[in-house]
């Protein structure tokens, strides 16, 4: 086979029965269709939401609650969802553009980002109706996940017939990318690349956070206005909104307050072997009452269990990162084993 027919036989076995070009633009003619017509929220805005919504949160802003309540304009999107059950609204050209990039090999999806715009505020009783347009289908992109097309929408939000606010979601349709076979403790030794532990996001709102952690101090942020300590670190205080702020420093006792134990999918950079296999995530409620993400040590993810007693340690991931993680006690280590079962 020559290389310009490989060549082909490669686009066609990544693009279905169409070159990278024509399936861009087949689905370049779906932008400025509808994707949604004639929408109506299941339910009016309503208090019970917005309280829920906030508790989720921790949002305690008074604009939320009361006569004179607003919902959160965050909120926007929440008022348009259909549920399990979906919405009757969404298009036939909706379809058959998803059905397109199926075709074209792009049988995975992963929501990417959204960008909303408040018009108005919404407020308990009013009433949603929304429509919806296909605004954007990108060229061709290779990303890690795999090769595919970023498909936007935008949708028109409107309370009792104004226009509310606009919200513009943006998906990742895309054919998977062949996955390298996992790293094993075996392969390590012989040399083989180890898998990288995800860098956290630093920037000028954490950053102090991360200076902590270097220096083997687990920070809390401490409210200059009202003192309410608070993780993980935020510009400004969710109680009573004062920018001002100083720090604490964990004693880094602490429990178990919540975990779950991941098998799937298996991300061997978060192991302790650097190989596949489970590992759990938990939700530490640290001495002082805030609560922290993390990883339990010294124990398999089989042992762990809610309430068990948890002590503070830095553990160097490689050698540009270190991260706090939490070394289970020895007694209750040996009591989850000796009772413990696999989950």
């Amino acid at each position: 086979m020559t290389g310009s027919a490989r060549s082909r036989a490669e686009s066609r076995a990544e693009t279905g029965p169409y070159g990278p070009d024509e399936v861009y633009g087949r689905l370049k003619a779906y932008e400025g269709r509808s994707a949604a017509e004639s929408g109506r929220g299941r339910d009016p805005v309503n208090a019970p939401m917005i309280r829920h919504w906030c508790e989720a949160l921790g949002d305690t802003s008074p604009a939320y609650e009361g006569p004179d309540a607003i919902a959160p304009p965050t909120m926007l999107q929440a008022w348009t969802m259909g549920g399990l059950s979906g919405h009757a609204a969404r298009s036939d050209a909706y379809d058959e553009l998803l059905a397109l990039l199926d075709d074209a090999g792009c049988t995975s999806v992963v929501a990417t980002d959204c960008e909303q715009e408040y018009l108005r505020p919404l407020r308990p009783g009013a009433e949603i109706t929304f429509d919806a347009v296909i605004e954007s289908v990108s060229d061709r992109k290779t990303t890690k996940l795999g090769a595919g097309y970023f498909v936007t929408t935008r949708m028109d939000v409107r309370a009792d017939g104004e226009l509310a606010g606009t919200h513009r979601f943006r998906i990742l349709k895309y054919r998977p990318a062949k996955r390298r076979p996992p790293v094993t403790a075996t392969t390590r030794t012989r040399g083989a690349d180890a898998p990288i532990r995800p860098r956290p996001v630093v920037n000028r709102d954490n950053a102090g956070f991360w200076e902590g952690v270097a220096l083997h101090r687990l920070l809390i942020q401490r409210c200059g206005g009202c003192g309410t300590l608070r993780f993980p670190w935020l510009p400004g205080c969710g109680a009573c909104g004062s920018p001002e702020w100083d720090t604490v420093e964990a004693s880094g006792e602490g429990t178990v307050y919540s975990y779950v134990v991941m098998h799937h999918p298996s991300f061997p950079a978060f192991t302790a072997s650097g190989g596949p296999g489970p590992y759990a995530v938990v939700l530490v409620e640290l001495a002082e009452g805030v609560r922290i993400i993390s990883n339990v040590v010294g124990v398999p993810p089989r042992a762990v269990r809610i309430g068990m007693p948890v002590r503070l340690e830095f553990q160097r991931v490689d050698e540009d990162l270190e991260l706090p993680v939490f070394r289970a006690l020895e007694e209750a280590a040996v009591a989850a084993l000796e009772g413990g079962v696999d989950r």
